[in-house]
């Protein structure tokens, strides 16, 4: 196993997204370093965001982010990509819920969406106060 295949998780080889659809927004000019890139800090913000709505539904509460593993930038995000991010739900324990997200593109002159980026995501569940609390039951578990 070379350095490269212990690192990076398997490629999605589906040609479309799958997974609930959390969030879609453009990548504006103004999400670009000095050398016109999409920020990379950018993708995963809006991969967080969201994930986070989508932790939240499954847990019926208020969720935090607390780890991010296995980031994988595949692509590049261009000015004026249509950014799509889907989740797929890893796993619910006592009182996180770990989802995996799944960035896609669709370019302007192409017809089929690319994916860019992909990782797993992490959120607690929190009560007023901020503390960590159970998942109210209602969903199976589900375990990787």
């Amino acid at each position: 196993m070379t350095d490269t295949q212990a690192v990076h998780a398997p490629l999605n080889m589906e040609l479309e997204p799958s997974g609930e659809l959390c969030i879609r927004t453009l990548a504006m000019p103004a999400d670009t370093n000095q050398n016109g890139d999409i920020f990379g800090g950018w993708l995963l913000s809006q991969m967080d965001l969201g994930g986070g709505v989508f932790a939240s539904k499954k847990a019926k509460s208020r969720t935090v982010t607390v780890a991010i593993e296995a980031m994988n930038f595949r692509k590049p995000v261009f000015i004026g990509d249509l950014v799509s991010v889907h989740a797929n739900l890893v796993r619910v324990g006592k009182t996180s819920v770990t989802v995996h997200l799944e960035a896609w593109v669709l370019r302007r002159k192409e017809m089929q969406s690319i994916l860019v980026t992909d990782g797993n995501f992490t959120y607690v569940s929190i009560d007023d106060q901020g503390h960590p609390q159970a998942i109210q039951p209602g969903e199976p578990a589900i375990s990787a």
